[in-house]
């Protein structure tokens, strides 16, 4: 049996519309939107850093590895290539570090770079480098430079460092290839380079050789090699230092006639000298009235000369005569002509008058530098006033003057010497803060002195002080800090200073 018909009002509703799209594939869920772009990035991109500011960062970087990986980094940015003067302020700076061995493979490797190189950039590495690498640094300056020889002034350079070095064998190995007339890299000497070696053999006491020197320079014939005025001061000073007047007299009068080469203030100031150092002052005065006729006024280092050859002989009225001397001539005195003055005042126990000196000197805007003040402490010192030293000692630094080690060490042997162990603990302690160290024996001294005087306890305080900086007492000294530790029934302190004996050897 059929079912009724329904109503038309009860018939179902239409069926929605399928799209047969939508089976092509599986049904898959919406895909996920895009995530969002990140934020900017707050830091700003590396900066390209060019040559000039790469020469100037490498220069003031804080040590010699910093400036090398600088060097490096700047090396791996697109299109940079290094330049002469990149290399020249990276073997400056390894230089200045004291890395020789780091500064003569950058040189190896600057040999084989494309840029082009100049004296100027190698000058400074020649007077910084050691005596050895210094030398091998001007063998190698003809391939550096793309030329035959070395010029005279890189020679004259490298030549001079090495006779202020105390490396001898490295100076002869100069000397034998200067001297040898199969070498291809240095250039035939000049009148510089000839006064270099004679200074050379004037200083290691060889006047004969440097005599010869002389010889060799006569008889040259071309320009550029002939003795001048730095040649013969060179040879009339060591003469005078030898004590040596009167051949040092004839060699000025040869040098005047026979070479009529005019002095000047510094060849009389030589001859000056020598005289006072023998003790003969009439002398020295007469060459003033000497420099006078041949038209050369004597000038405040002459006057000091001559202030310190009265000086040598105790005659500080006569050096307060030509202090004034030199005033009433017009020549204005300067700190070497003060300090002459005050050297000699404070040695002869005028004290006081070296310290109203040294307040002249500030009114006329001269300003006292280290040796003054030392001067002036050292007669403080040797008049006993202490206090006054140690006020200085205080007070200078902080009026701008740098003092030096010598400073404190002139008064830490006054204290120590006069058995003022209280202010030699608290100068220890100022040395200690500045960065300065006691003489060795004076630190001995001041140790055993606090401990006769029972002061242990700022004893073992001084000596661990003075550890810090590498200080180890001698044997005398530790035997007497364990006694003196014991006897105060400090065990645990005489067992530490024990173990510090022990580990340190």
């Amino acid at each position: 049996m059929k079912p009724p018909p329904l109503p038309a009002s009860a018939k179902a509703p239409p069926l929605p519309w399928i799209s047969p799209l939508q089976y092509r594939s599986p049904t898959r869920a919406a895909p996920s939107p895009p995530p969002p772009p990140p934020p900017p990035s707050s830091s700003p991109p590396p900066r390209y850093v060019d040559h000039p500011d790469l020469a100037r960062l490498i220069s003031s970087s804080q040590s010699g590895q910093r400036a090398l990986d600088l060097f490096n980094a700047a090396a791996e940015q697109r299109g940079f290539s290094h330049t002469a003067a990149t290399f020249s302020a990276l073997l400056i700076r390894l230089a200045r570090a004291r890395l020789p061995s780091a500064a003569a493979a950058v040189l190896r490797r600057a040999a084989s770079a494309p840029c082009r190189f100049l004296e100027p950039h190698f000058l400074p590495l020649l007077r910084l480098l050691p005596p050895d690498h210094a030398l091998t640094l001007l063998r190698l300056l003809p391939s550096l430079l793309r030329r035959r020889r070395v010029s005279h002034k890189a020679l004259a350079v490298c030549l001079d460092r090495l006779v202020s070095s105390r490396c001898p064998d490295v100076l002869s190995d100069l000397i034998a290839d200067l001297r040898d007339p199969k070498n291809k890299y240095l250039p035939t000497p000049n009148t510089c380079v000839y006064n270099i070696l004679i200074k050379h053999y004037i200083k290691s006491g060889d006047s004969e050789t440097a005599f010869r020197v002389l010889d060799e320079m006569r008889e040259y014939a071309c320009g550029d090699v002939r003795p001048d005025l730095v040649t013969y001061s060179t040879l009339i000073g060591g003469l005078s230092r030898a004590g040596k007047m009167k051949e040092a007299f004839e060699l000025f009068e040869e040098m005047i006639e026979k070479d009529h080469i005019v002095p000047d203030q510094l060849t009389y100031n030589v001859i000056i000298d020598g005289f006072c150092r023998l003790g003969q002052v009439e002398k020295a005065r007469t060459m003033f009235g000497f420099m006078r006729k041949n038209d050369c006024e004597p000038n405040a280092f002459n006057y000091a000369t001559l202030m310190n050859g009265h000086c040598r002989k105790g005659e500080v009225d006569n050096a307060k005569l030509v202090f004034e001397e030199m005033r009433s001539a017009g020549v204005e005195p300067d700190a070497v002509s003060y300090t002459a003055l005050i050297g000699c005042l404070c040695r002869h126990g005028s004290v006081d008058e070296g310290i109203d000196l040294v307040m002249g000197m500030r009114e006329k805007g001269c300003k006292a530098d280290v040796v003054t003040y030392n001067l002036l402490i050292e007669g403080l010192c040797k008049d006993g006033r202490m206090v006054e030293a140690m006020d200085l000692l205080g007070r200078v630094p902080l009026e701008g003057v740098q003092l030096n080690v010598a400073s404190y060490r002139i008064v830490m042997n006054s204290l120590c010497s006069r058995g003022e162990m209280e202010k030699a603990v608290g100068l220890l302690g100022l040395m200690l803060g500045r960065g300065f160290l006691p003489h060795y024996a004076a630190s001995n001294t001041l140790l055993i002195g606090l401990c006769d005087v029972g002061r242990v306890a700022d004893a073992t305080v001084a000596l661990y002080g003075l550890a810090k900086v590498g200080f180890m007492p001698e044997a005398s000294c530790w035997e007497k800090l364990i006694e003196a530790v014991c006897r105060d029934r400090k065990l645990r302190r005489s067992v530490e200073l024990l173990d510090v004996l022990i580990t340190e050897g």
